[in-house]
């Protein structure tokens, strides 16, 4: 069995492998949420800003055009087959996406046919899986838990070929967890859903804060009775709360007058208090602010090159160490098989591909060939040094 490039007779060698006792997946911090299930549910099921930024994210990379290399024809063409076919109604890039986007883990199962080659690509519910190491903390198999019941998945098949693939981001404090962003994002998306509580309570009560009800007793100092204060009360609640009855006079008597109150200036600051939390949310999931609508951000010089800035910094990267890691484990397969996007074919793209074409065309030094290579067109032939894409803005 082999790890990371180690032989099974070298695992003495290896350095040992442990967990932070509190977990590594779930921050604690301040009173909103700490599960990863309740922050799922409240930061992106229950928040606007939260499910617009992580579809952007998910959606780009799983429609992203997916190329393969190395291999013969036929291995590429079953490569690219697997990654774009759906499994149990799933899109496998945009759900691993989705998983490591939210929780830092994603995890492929492979399903082999009759044969033994590979004829399905699961991805695993990350919250559902749990590593099972050896006595010295490196993974030798993965637990699937759905309610009572416990599957036990192999890491490797009998013949030493990767059985599930474990696709993680970078965890500064734990070796066999990544470290997804709706943690990071839940004091915001706390934030944030409480103050759409807040304006949804506003809405209920003539969209400002209510006024005061002042009794005037007169000279004799008498005080309402607390019958009269309950009927009272009651009124007020059934005849002039609400959005319903926004506006309806109201009618005084007996020593009564009503106070209207205004906004305060820690009243005012609340709506930027709002749109603080939602750039919080929208940079948690490493997506440019102007993309989602927010006012007040001009991060960027125009839409366009915040769709770029959206592409290089998170849709890339990401979708790069998905399909780098989905093409890993087909190796014991197809060795030399490779897995990337095809950014001819992004169209946020293209104006630095427009820029490339031309400054290819124009060195006249090149021939021919190695124009072609350059620009993707038989770089497998041709062995060409590295030409710079000019930087955006």
């Amino acid at each position: 069995m082999k790890w990371f490039g180690f032989k099974a007779a070298q695992a003495t060698a290896r350095p040992f492998f442990s967990r932070p006792l509190g977990g590594g997946n779930v921050t604690p911090l301040g009173e909103w949420p700490a599960s990863y299930e309740a922050q799922v549910r409240g930061g992106v099921m229950g928040n606007p800003v939260a499910q617009r930024a992580f579809r952007l994210v998910t959606d780009s990379a799983g429609g992203a055009a997916v190329s393969a290399s190395g291999g013969t024809p036929e291995q590429r063409a079953a490569a690219l087959a697997l990654v774009e076919k759906r499994s149990g109604g799933q899109r496998l890039i945009e759900t691993l996406a989705m998983h490591l986007l939210l929780h830092g883990n994603g995890y492929v199962q492979i399903a082999c046919d009759a044969e033994g080659g590979p004829a399905e690509l699961f991805a695993l519910r990350p919250e559902r899986v749990s590593v099972e190491a050896d006595a010295r903390g490196w993974p030798m198999a993965y637990l699937y838990r759905v309610g009572a019941h416990v599957t036990r998945l192999a890491s490797e098949d009998a013949v030493g070929r990767t059985a599930v693939i474990h696709i993680k981001s970078a965890h500064p404090l734990d070796d066999h967890y990544g470290l997804g962003c709706v943690g990071a994002a839940a004091g915001a998306v706390a934030i944030h859903n409480a103050a759409t509580v807040w304006n949804k309570a506003l809405l209920d009560n003539a969209a400002r804060p209510s006024g005061a009800l002042v009794y005037d007793p007169g000279e004799e100092g008498a005080a309402l009775s607390p019958d009269q204060f309950e009927r009272l009360k009651g009124e007020l609640e059934s005849a002039f709360a609400g959005a319903s009855n926004a506006g309806r006079p109201m009618l005084l008597e007996g020593g009564l007058k009503w106070q209207a109150m205004s906004l305060t200036p820690a009243d005012m600051d609340f709506v930027g208090l709002k749109s603080a939390a939602a750039r919080e949310i929208a940079l948690a999931f490493g997506v440019p602010p102007m993309l989602i609508g927010l006012p007040g951000d001009n991060a960027y010089a125009n839409y366009r090159e915040a769709n770029k800035a959206l592409w290089r910094q998170t849709v890339l990267p990401l979708a790069d160490m998905i399909l780098g890691a989905v093409a890993q484990g087909l190796n014991g397969w197809w060795p030399g098989i490779g897995l990337a996007v095809d950014q001819d074919r992004v169209l946020a793209l293209a104006d630095e591909r427009v820029a490339l074409w031309e400054r290819v065309a124009a060195a006249d030094f090149l021939t021919a060939e190695e124009k072609r290579g350059m620009l993707g067109i038989g770089r497998e032939d041709v062995a060409l040094p590295a030409l710079a894409i000019p930087r955006s803005g």
